[in-house]
């Protein structure tokens, strides 16, 4: 059946096919073969995990694209339904990793998603839009350097693989896309409570001109003394390890 690209889905699918055996490559299957692929759409790196000998879920919302997968791929263990919303707990995976080429338009859940289950997903090799993962990738200091960073960076080592032109895709999206594969670090868990870190590293970015001790000042405990260097800086400027310190001090 012919397929056309749905917008509201915010489908490009993906006609290199070098590029997408590229993008499989960069999975690690020496440490496990348990893959969940989200929205495979025509199946073009399906093919490439199924030579692979993956053992492999997929998950597509677009019942066109089901019937497509289905029909290419026999037998393949198929979940139709909307990844964001699917109890990652429940399906069958003890430790796992995830790959697609993201939806532009959900691919910041997908990865907010991905930290609440970090301890199950041991890497994920995903296609964002290029500023996207640009973001992800950066480091203190950088103008891109942003809430995705930090929070990604707390739990992934993150790798910017390569970019990939609008027309290696069906229909040509208006924007370049890249490459990045996340990997999850030694980090068992921060050295300060999860919830208070999210808040406080949204909160220092969500007026990120500013310096800290004004895009915090709803915040208590900022006179404290040791934090004074720290306040004085803007939250591009702020590790990872400078936020967790900063969680610590302010709670």
């Amino acid at each position: 059946m012919h397929l056309k690209a749905k917008k509201h889905f915010g489908q490009h699918f993906l006609v290199n096919e070098k590029i997408a055996n590229d993008i499989v490559d960069a999975l690690s299957f020496s440490v496990n073969s348990n893959i969940i692929e989200i929205g495979p759409g025509k199946g073009v790196l399906t093919q490439y995990l199924i030579e692979k000998e993956a053992h492999l879920k997929v998950v597509e919302i677009d019942s066109d694209c089901v019937k497509i997968i289905q029909k290419k791929f026999n037998k393949i263990d198929l979940i139709h339904g909307d990844f964001l919303k699917i109890d990652l707990s429940k399906v069958g995976f003890e430790k796992y990793a995830i790959i697609g080429n993201f939806p532009y338009n959900i691919s910041s859940q997908i990865l907010f998603k991905v930290l609440e289950s970090r301890d199950s997903i041991f890497e994920l090799v995903g296609m964002f839009q290029k500023e996207v993962a640009e973001r992800i990738c950066s480091k203190p200091g950088s103008k891109k350097y942003g809430i995705l960073s930090v929070v990604i960076q707390a739990y992934f080592d993150c790798e910017y693989l390569l970019e990939v032109p609008p027309d290696n895709f069906q229909p040509i999206p208006k924007v370049h896309s890249a490459v990045i594969k996340i990997v999850r670090n030694t980090r068992k868990k921060l050295d300060c409570n999860h919830s208070d870190f999210m808040k406080i590293v949204k909160s220092s970015f969500s007026q990120r001109r500013k310096k800290l001790k004004n895009a915090l000042k709803n915040f208590t405990n900022l006179n404290h003394e040791k934090l004074k260097h720290l306040m004085s800086k803007r939250a591009e400027e702020l590790s990872v390890s400078d936020f967790v310190k900063l969680t610590n001090m302010i709670s």
